[in-house]
This record gives structure tokens, sequence and C-alpha cells, in this order.
């Protein structure tokens, strides 16, 4: 007979995973509050020369995401044994492109930055940035294939220690490096990219030491470390590839609106690096549950549980409102308490009031979106994800570009880009899952 998951058993996927991101949340959290008492031309190139880094670092994300999607299905399968092998020859492709992201960063970065942002003085500072922080790919595409594991085997928990380890790295390195601490130099905005990929370091060694001391390595054929097999690295880009591509495209437009925010003004840049981190921890939540749901939705699917799907996407939505909702009206109602943790710049507090208003309406309808769209990619269709993506992102790249570039609005209006996105790709995403012709898809 048919079983939906509980509540309770989703929080107990959903809640680790959502704990894991907020921590990991605080390390932007830390870089923005610690650069913000430098200056300003530091905490908007951080944000500039950190979304480069994040759109480059989501194609391996997104591979990560492909490799998840198939380890749940075996997982819901209980096909234990092939999940070793995924696992394995995610790594080594990981490796590999953690190899060539990092060359084609350090030869690419100093020819583009230059030419796409105005400000000479944030350039310089953003490639200062980059120039320490693409080491860590190497260190965060290992742990993103953990994640993947953990994640599509429903073993969220670890997620929660390791993000808390990372944080607490963070947070000491960052401190001791961009202020120059017991007898190290003082670093600026280059230490708070040294300190990121250092605490990246720490988060993949833990990942390796507890998976070997604390999983059941036979069990998920970990034990036997397998040959690199073209055939089923194929099998997986064959999944992965639409998210890696999705991943990226979807991160780079996010960068062009920090691009066209950055032509307003240094001032208008630094206070959308603010509410950047600010909304951060709401999408956290939205992303701990897209996360669960499409998991859930692999696994559900694995067992022969289609008709499940549809009641089970729309719990999560319900979910992920009931944390979403006080918080937003936290952050609206106290705004200057919120906005003190990022910057102790009166003037800068201020003016980035009404951009923090405008944000607290938009995790509503993000959250439909981003929920409705990791289901479909846990069906296993990350083809037509993809092209739902594609569609959402010309719509908002075509907004942002007529809001900014053209009208040039005030920063605040410019975060209304957010409610079109999630509305587009609700819509497209709802529409596709109520024709069932996902049902049946084989990976």
């Amino acid at each position: 007979m048919a079983r939906a998951f509980s509540n309770k058993e989703i929080l107990q996927v959903a809640y680790p995973i959502l704990i894991s991101l907020i921590m990991e949340q605080l390390i932007g959290m830390t870089d923005t509050a610690f650069l913000g008492r430098v200056g300003e031309v530091e905490l908007g190139a951080s944000a500039i020369g950190g979304i480069f880094y994040l759109a480059i670092f989501m194609i391996g994300f997104g591979f990560s995401i492909g490799s998840q999607i198939l380890i749940a299905r075996r997982n819901g399968e209980q096909h234990y044994q092939e999940i070793g092998d995924i696992f394995y020859q995610g790594l080594y492709f990981m490796i590999f492109l953690a190899a060539v992201t990092f060359t084609a960063t350090k030869v690419l970065a100093p020819h583009i930055l230059p030419n796409i942002v105005s400000s000479v003085h944030v350039s310089e500072a953003a490639l200062s940035y980059l120039h320490f922080r693409v080491i860590g790919f190497f260190f965060s595409f290992i742990a993103v294939m953990f994640r993947a594991f953990f994640v599509g085997t429903t073993q969220t928990k670890t997620l929660t220690l390791n993000s808390m380890v990372m944080v607490g790295s963070n947070i000491v390195f960052n401190y001791i490096l961009i202020f120059g601490k017991f007898g190290f130099p003082q670093m600026g905005i280059a230490g708070a990219a040294l300190g990121s990929s250092l605490a990246e370091m720490i988060s993949a060694i833990f990942f390796i030491v507890y998976t070997v001391k604390k999983i059941d390595l036979e069990k998920y054929g970990l034990n036997r470390i397998s040959r690199f097999n073209r055939r089923r690295l194929g099998k997986i880009l064959n999944i992965s590839f639409w998210t890696m591509i999705q991943n990226f495209i979807s991160l780079s437009t996010w960068f062009l609106f920090f691009l066209f925010v950055e032509h307003l003004g240094e001032r208008s840049l630094a206070i959308t690096n603010i509410i950047r981190n600010i909304s951060g921890i709401l999408f956290m939540i939205v992303s701990a549950f897209s996360a669960t749901c499409s998991s859930l939705v692999s696994n559900l699917i694995g067992r022969g549980d289609a008709a499940l799907v549809r009641p089970t996407i729309w719990q999560h939505v319900r979910l992920a409102y009931y944390i979403i909702l006080p918080l937003a009206c936290f952050f609206a109602c106290f705004p200057h308490l919120i906005l003190r943790i990022y910057t102790d710049m009166p003037d800068l507090i201020e003016a980035a009031i009404p951009s923090l208003w405008v944000f607290c309406t938009t995790p509503f309808v993000t959250a439909l979106g981003n929920i409705f769209f990791q289901s479909v990619s846990g069906t296993g269709n990350t083809r037509t994800a993809f092209l739902l993506e594609l569609v959402t992102l010309c719509v908002y790249v075509l907004y942002i570009y007529v809001t900014i570039m053209h009208l040039r609005m005030n920063v605040a209006f410019c975060w209304t880009s957010e409610h079109v996105y999630g509305l587009v790709i609700f819509l497209l995403c709802f529409h596709y899952i109520r024709k069932d012709k996902w049902m049946g898809k084989q990976i």
C-alpha cells in the first residue's frame, strides 16, 4: 500500500539540511559583517567576486544534484551497492572539474572583470578576492559530492555537524586574516577569500573522516574504490549535464544583476550585497525544503509511488511557509537590528531599509517556484527542468535590464526581479507537474 511521507519524516530530512545551509550562509554573513567594517568598496567587491566564484561553483554543484538524484533513486529501489560506484565516478569528475575551473578562472578573470565592472577600485578588490578564493574549488567540489551522498540516502544529520565545523573555522580564519591578528598580516578582502577557502578544506576533511568512521561502507559499496568507468560517468552526466548548465546560467544571471546594480554606484552595490546576505537566510529555508522535496520525489518514484508526488510537493510548500512567514515579518519590523549585523555605517543602514522591506515579500513567491522546480529535477527530467529555467531566466534578464539599465530605478525596486523569477518558474513547473508526462521516467 502506498504511504506518503509524514510532516515529521519530511522535517527529519529537511531540518539537518536547513541547519547546514544556514551554517554555510553564515560564511557569507561573516565575510560581509567583517568587510562591512573595512569599507564600502571592499563590501561591494566581495559581492562581485563572490557571485563570480559562485557562478562557476554552481557547475560542480549542478553535477552533484544529478548524482544526488541517481543516488536517491537507487536508495529508493534498495540497490544500495550501486551507490558507491556513482559516488566514486562523480568524485573523479569533480576533481578534474576543479582543476579546469581553477585554471580557467586564474587565466580569464583578470581580463573579464576590468571590462565589465565600471569602478576600477571595485574591479581590483574583486580580483584580489578571487586570487585566493578559487583555491576553494578543489575542496568545495569534493564536499558537494559527499553532500549528494548524504542527502540522496536521507542521512542529512551529518550536514549539520559538517557545517558547524566549517562555519567555526571560517569565523576564526576570517578574523585572523582580515584584521591581521595573532601575528598574521592584515589582508583585508584577500583574507576573507583565503579564510573561506581554508574553511572549505576543513569541511572536505571532516566529510572524509566522518564517512570512514561512521558510515556502513560495505552496505553502500564504498569499501571498494571503483576504477574510472566512462560508461557509468556518461550515465551520471546524462542526468547531471542539464543541472550543471542550468545552475551555471542561473547564477550567471544573478551575477548580471550585480553588474547592472554596480552601474548605479558603489553605494547601491554595497546595499545589494547586504540584502543578498540577508536574503540568503530565508532562501536557505526554501533551498532546504527544495532539496528535501527533490530527494523524496526521486525516492517515491523509485519505490513505485509516483501518485504521491504532487501531494508531497504541496506538503513541502506549506512547511516552508510555516518557517518563512514569522522570519520575514521579524526582518520587516526590525530592519535596523538586522542591518547593524552587516555594517556600522548609519547612512548605509538607512539607505538599505527600503530594499530590505521589498525583499521580505519575495520568499513567498520564490518558495513556490523553487520547490516545484526542484521537484521537476527530482523526477529525473533534468533536460525539461533546464528548458523551463531557461525560459524563466530570459524573462528575468529582460526585466532587470529594463528596470536597472534602461529605467535606472532605485535599488529597492530592482529587488522586485525576484518576484518575477519566482512567479514565472512556478507557473511553468506547476503546469508540467500537472500534466503527468514525467511519470515512468527511467534513470
